[in-house]
């Protein structure tokens, strides 16, 4: 597993540079804002934004901050300028991640995740797979399959670049051996996407502390 990801909730973190960020209606123009988490107060707390839909409370919900990783507890922006966390339910987190999912030419291994058990679902690039605190071993099989990643998308027909792992295939990170031999599914970046985006909307209940977006040339949709 992944030794000692987060030391803290990632949303306290912040930083001097957030001043050069597009504001919230810059980076997110198609997500009405709850009008409480504009005020002061919530500014000066630094509180994310939040949807319109989290008003009176919500069933789901995730802190969606597209554009950091965090490194055992550390901030790492991967993409400038950097957008800034919004909290969202899930279908203003999947107005948001679906497209962008779907236009990346990215090498991707997903994970599903188990919806009784998880709090944060996030993009480990593959450079930063030591870094994060994967164990050696399951850092090579997760390669290896990447190394591996070609085909046909099992729903239209065109070059993969997804393989998505079933929590019946791989249940956690420690199953290196499965990680190795299960087949998987394969598919093309939009219907990687949404099957990525299904599954998390077959949670019922969620408060994910940290999604993020994907970046680089290749990696791994993982959870905890």
């Amino acid at each position: 597993m992944i030794a000692d990801f987060f030391e803290r909730r990632p949303g306290f973190w912040y930083h001097l540079g957030d001043m050069a960020r597009p504001s919230v209606d810059q980076a997110y123009p198609g997500i009405s804002i709850r009008p409480h988490s504009r005020r002061l107060w919530a500014r000066l707390m630094r509180w994310p934004a939040e949807c319109i839909h989290l008003e009176n409370g919500h069933h789901w919900m995730a802190t969606f901050i597209p554009d950091t990783l965090y490194l055992r507890g550390k901030p790492r922006v991967r993409r400038t300028p950097a957008r800034p966390e919004v909290s969202v339910c899930f279908d203003c987190l999947s107005s948001l991640l679906q497209p962008e999912l779907a236009a990346s030419p990215i090498r991707v291994v997903a994970f599903e995740p188990d919806g009784e058990n998880f709090t944060q679902y996030f993009f480990l690039g593959q450079e930063d797979f030591t870094a994060a605190g994967l164990r050696s071993e399951v850092a090579a099989a997760i390669e290896a399959r990447l190394a591996k990643l070609n085909g046909e998308c099992s729903d239209c027909g065109k070059p993969a670049t997804w393989l998505w792992i079933s929590r019946r295939e791989v249940s956690n990170l420690d199953q290196t051996e499965r990680i190795e031999t299960s087949p998987g599914a394969l598919f093309c970046a939009r219907h990687g996407a949404a099957k990525l985006c299904e599954a998390l909307g077959q949670v019922q209940e969620a408060n994910l502390f940290y999604v993020n977006s994907p970046y680089g040339d290749s990696g791994a949709y993982v959870w905890i």
